[in-house]
């Protein structure tokens, strides 16, 4: 208990005990006097610092039966440690010369939570914060309750009587809370699976949420109460008169409708494909349409000092509406093989993802075979511009390039698992990455994205579409597409940000035609860091880079079945301290089978 009369303590050692007493004890407190610490015990129980650097709880003055104790690690005998009560309320036990945290209060939080208290469990650590209960109000060992996330499940907070759940909230009672606040917009059940219990609720926007093509589970979307008409007081005979005259009335518009589409539609019935996509595209609300004379006013007729690129699909120019907001058009060429299919659907696609990591999209313009996509304005063009060139690569240190490497991967795993709908991109490489002004990157081009079911793992086509060299060989081979397609191609880009090589550049005194096969030869010689880029000038974390390369060949085996999905990607670029399992890569058994790979691919086998 606390004690209001007593000698205040700001630290604690082996020499200044904290007694429970009737006036003499000591009170721990905190140098903001914000918390004071006492203790209490049935007998004359002191708590002490024992030489080995523990804080320890004794029955008796003697300090010879020990009844608790930090058990953090021993220090050596010429060290000694510290307790010391914060301002936060945590109780901190310390080395005192290096300030080495060797014990915290806070990671034991008992029945009570402190603002800053973690509740939940540390994967990397094993630590488990949870709230527990008194056995009694006047006992207080650990009782039968616990408050703790559920680890497995969905990240909710659960009452335990023991191992079993106590109280979790019904469908009903989650309607409920979510009615007496007027932020709420919706709510719907966590565990489906055991009969709807748990309750998840959104205050504002809908974010996490995703359509499912089949099964998913009822979502409950708050609205306005509508306003429902006062009671007629006519007679029968006149709510029979207004009902068949809004029966007529509706009789009459349905007529009138279907006559006027039946106009309509032998109108465009000698349309073309493209007139019938124009007109459908015009009505969705995801596609707004630009008018070609604000495009020619903008881009200053498509002159060639505002074009920004050029490449097989068309060009690129930068250009200014009159609100003075910078554009960019992409201009796709009538010979570039990309028809109206592959428009329409990148301009599906990009209308309906919105991430920081992928390319906004402003708008678009169709007339007979001219197409035209509008988006944002990034000022420092691609990734391509930069890792490839001598002088600029030298202005990309490390630490830009690692995090242009982590929000690759999370714009990746943003289009195969969060987003609205699951996207394969098909086409990841350097020169779709876009850079703004502030060097953060875009992921642009999905005229050759796929769009997958929810529970859909792979698709097959007689359609080879993409990048050489980028390309997985399951998809190069035989037309076999997934998720793992671009996780081989973000192993590719993540090599090439590294090393600053192109992956079809031969490299001199290599037996391997491409970067992919002199990276595991190095690996293989233990001289994995001679492919960092030079320009780099030793700037860099050499196992932060080594990480980077196993990730990299982890994503480009063979099988696609061995290789790591974005979300691994992502948990293994976040963890320093991880140990990447070895037995993946089988580094002697498979170069030889991805030299005779690669060397076919890079012959064009298979692309006809």
């Amino acid at each position: 208990m606390f004690l209001g009369f007593s000698t205040c303590l700001y630290t604690t050692s082996i020499t200044q005990p904290i007694r429970d007493g009737d006036g003499g004890g000591n009170v721990l407190v905190s140098s903001g006097e914000t918390f004071a610490l006492g203790f209490f015990s049935p007998g004359k129980s002191i708590t002490a610092m024992s030489e080995f650097g523990n804080l320890v709880l004794f029955d008796n003055n003697d300090q010879t039966f020990p009844v608790w104790s930090t058990n953090s690690l021993s220090l050596p005998t010429n060290e000694c440690a510290t307790a010391q009560l914060l301002d936060s309320g945590n109780l901190v036990l310390f080395q005192n010369e290096s300030k080495q945290l060797l014990w915290q209060s806070f990671d034991y939080p008992t029945d009570t939570q402190l603002a800053n208290m973690k509740l939940g469990l540390d994967r990397r650590t094993g630590l488990n914060w949870f709230l527990t209960s008194w056995k009694s109000e006047d006992d207080p060992r650990i009782g039968n309750y616990t408050l703790r996330i559920d680890p497995a499940g969905s990240p909710q907070l659960i009452l335990y009587r023991g191992q079993v759940p106590w109280f979790r909230l019904s469908l009903e009672a989650c309607e409920k809370e979510c009615l007496r606040s007027c932020n709420c917009t919706a709510y719907a059940s966590v565990n489906i699976s055991e009969g709807g219990s748990g309750c998840i609720a959104w205050h504002g926007d809908l974010v996490d949420t995703r359509i499912f093509t089949a099964g998913g589970q009822d979502f409950y979307l708050r609205v306005d109460e509508p306003q429902y008409t006062k009671k007629s007081k006519g007679s029968v005979a006149t709510k029979r008169i207004h009902i068949i005259m809004v029966g007529l009335g509706v009789i009459i518009f349905i007529i009138i409708s279907s006559i006027a589409y039946w106009f309509a539609k032998m109108k465009r019935k000698g349309a073309s494909p493209t007139e019938e996509n124009l007109e459908e595209s015009r009505t969705h609300p995801d596609l707004p349409f630009f008018d070609i004379r604000t495009l020619i006013t903008a881009t200053d007729n498509f002159s060639a000092t505002n074009m920004l690129g050029q490449g097989g699909f068309g060009s690129v120019y930068k250009g200014q509406l009159v609100n003075g907001q910078e554009i960019a058009v992409k201009r796709l060429s009538k010979h570039s093989g990309q028809g109206m299919h592959e428009f329409m659907n990148e301009l599906t696609v990009i209308a309906k993802l919105q991430h920081r990591n992928l390319v906004r999209l402003l708008g678009y313009f169709i007339h007979e075979e001219e197409k035209m996509l509008i988006c944002e304005y990034l000022p420092n063009k691609s990734l391509d511009h930069f890792i490839f060139d001598l002088t600029r690569r030298a202005h990309m240190d490390w630490s830009k390039r690692f995090e242009i490497v982590s929000r690759i991967a999370r714009g990746i795993l943003y289009l195969h698992q969060d987003s609205r709908l699951k996207i394969i991109h098909r086409d990841l490489k350097a020169s779709n990455v876009l850079l703004d002004a502030s060097m953060n990157l875009k992921i642009s081009d999905f005229g050759m994205a796929k769009m997958f079911g929810e529970d859909q793992i792979q698709e097959k086509t007689k359609r080879v579409v993409g990048t050489y060299g980028y390309m997985a060989p399951e998809y190069a081979m035989q037309g076999l597409y997934s998720t793992k397609s671009d996780v081989f191609s973000f192993g590719v880009l993540l090599l090439e940000i590294i090393s600053s090589r192109k992956i079809t550049e031969c490299i001199n005194g290599s037996q391997f035609l491409n970067l992919i096969g002199h990276v595991w030869e190095l690996w293989n010689d233990g001289r994995v860091l001679d492919i960092v880029d030079p320009a780099l000038c030793q700037a860099f974390s050499t196992d932060e880079v080594s990480r980077c390369i196993h990730i990299g060949l982890l994503c480009v085996q063979e099988a696609a079945t061995q290789r790591p999905t974005m979300s691994d990607v992502i948990f293994m670029l976040a963890n320093e301290t991880l140990f990447l399992l070895q037995t993946h890569l089988l580094l002697l058994s498979i170069m030889p089978i991805h030299q005779n790979l690669y060397q076919e691919l890079f012959r064009g086998i298979g692309f006809q």
